[in-house]
């Protein structure tokens, strides 16, 4: 079972996007915990909004006080709806929320069901709830409820213990060639990725890119790959550096090689379902395009957004860092494509539209005095590497980080010309060798 926990200030949004799943016979609402029960046994977002609302004004300096969490079991487990609600309620016990006011949603819109959480951080006397060790112990409380509900496993990527932080290149360090060579050396490795466009995604963290070229040798046209350093807005700031000075795997036959192996992978990547709920929640309970980002950083997950020169967002790319995989957003579901963040984006930093016209006007006014704090949150323990000071980045641009030091097992930040020179003494000395034996 795997555990994403999203944090937000939009509560009305998180209830929203699960009520709708509701109300379109995709979900239902399983269980309810310190919540005001209806004649009916129906909810409303406004009614179940009610029961959040004391939690939320007992503490208005938190800034984000909001819980969204989705359980997601292997899809060839058989989970029942009463092991689902038992399963709710250990999870949150054993996170410290048992407490708390919280609702369970089942969604059956995609083939993995999956439970997701609604609820808050602050306690009923304003006290923020402590998230330390939260990636930590959300993995222990995964692996006992496995065992203790006959669940099968995940399949998570182990991370090295002896794993080096990589830095992105600095292109006015003269090292230039070595630095990309450092990077581009290891992707291939650990990361699938199916087009070029999705591996320039990829590359664009470590301020990096890679254009295909026409070339001519002997008499014969041949698909050729050159890089480019990056400067801090994304514009190449070097000459090209010919894929054949880094190697084989550098080049385009080895990459169409791995595009190849990465569909076929990819087809059963069985985080993709996770990736797509992740997204949507996102969208669904963030007001801007930099919440957005951040709120996928923390869940492991980097958003590369492609504009052309008028502004308009023509390409949506996703980088899950858990399951070493990159996406782009029409592969995932036709609701994720760049048109449909074109228009969600449109007044970029607004309050959303609530579906629910009933809305106390205290809801909004509180969300807009969130909304107006400057952002400070802690990342996701997997980007600690986020705050470096060695960036050219401004922090608020998440399409384009300082390392992904933890995704790269084993990656040695050699100095590629170094490394050269001593391959060229080994082979001259064999030859040296050879000559001598004659």
């Amino acid at each position: 079972m795997i555990a994403k926990i999203g944090r937000g200030a939009n509560i009305i949004g998180a209830l929203t996007y699960n009520q709708l799943k509701v109300n379109q016979e995709n979900g239902a609402i399983l269980a309810t915990h310190r919540i005001r029960e209806t004649v009916n046994g129906q909810f409303t977002v406004n009614q179940l909004y009610s029961s959040f609302e004391p939690y939320l004004m007992a503490n208005k300096r938190t800034e984000k006080p909001v819980l969204h969490i989705s359980l997601n079991p292997n899809p060839k487990d058989s989970v029942t709806d009463e092991d689902f609600k038992k399963i709710a309620k250990d999870y949150m016990d054993l996170m410290g929320y048992g407490d708390q006011p919280y609702v369970v949603f089942k969604h059956t819109d995609i083939e993995r069901t999956h439970i997701h959480i609604v609820s808050t951080c602050v306690d009923r006397y304003g006290k923020k709830l402590s998230d330390s060790y939260e990636k930590l112990r959300s993995m222990n409380a995964c692996r006992e409820l496995e065992q203790k509900y006959q669940l099968l496993p995940a399949t998570e990527k182990k991370h090295n213990s002896k794993e080096v932080i990589f830095k992105p290149v600095v292109y006015k360090e003269a090292n230039v060639k070595s630095q990309i060579a450092s990077v581009i050396r290891h992707l291939p490795k650990y990361y699938q990725y199916q087009s070029l466009g999705a591996y320039n995604a990829l590359l664009s963290l470590f301020n990096i890119t890679a254009e295909q070229i026409t070339e001519e040798i002997q008499g014969r046209t041949k698909q050729g790959l050159v890089y480019f350093a990056l400067d801090k807005n994304g514009e190449k700031a070097t000459n090209p550096f010919k894929s054949s000075l880094f190697g084989k795997q550098a080049g385009m036959e080895s990459l169409q090689n791995h595009f190849e192996q990465s569909k076929v992978k990819m087809k059963t990547e069985p985080s993709k379902e996770i990736l797509k709920n992740s997204i949507e929640v996102a969208m669904n309970t963030t007001t801007s395009e930099t919440d957005f980002k951040k709120q996928l950083v923390e869940q492991g997950v980097n958003t590369v957004v492609r504009r052309n020169d008028l502004g308009r967002i023509y390409g949506m790319t996703y980088i899950d860092h858990e399951s070493r995989s990159v996406w782009n957003g029409s592969q995932l579901r036709k609701n994720l494509s760049a048109n449909v963040f074109n228009e969600l984006w449109k007044k970029d930093g607004t309050q959303k539209v609530q579906n629910d016209d009933k809305i106390d006007k205290k809801v909004s006014s509180q969300n807009q005095e969130n909304d107006s704090k400057p952002e400070n949150e802690k990342p996701h323990a997997l980007f600690d590497f986020l705050n470096g000071n060695n960036s050219t980045y401004s922090t608020t641009d998440f399409g384009l980080v300082d390392s992904l030091g933890s995704y790269l097992p084993n990656a040695q930040a050699e100095d590629y010309e170094e490394q050269t020179f001593a391959n060229q003494i080994k082979k001259k000395a064999k030859r040296n060798n050879r000559r001598g034996r004659k």
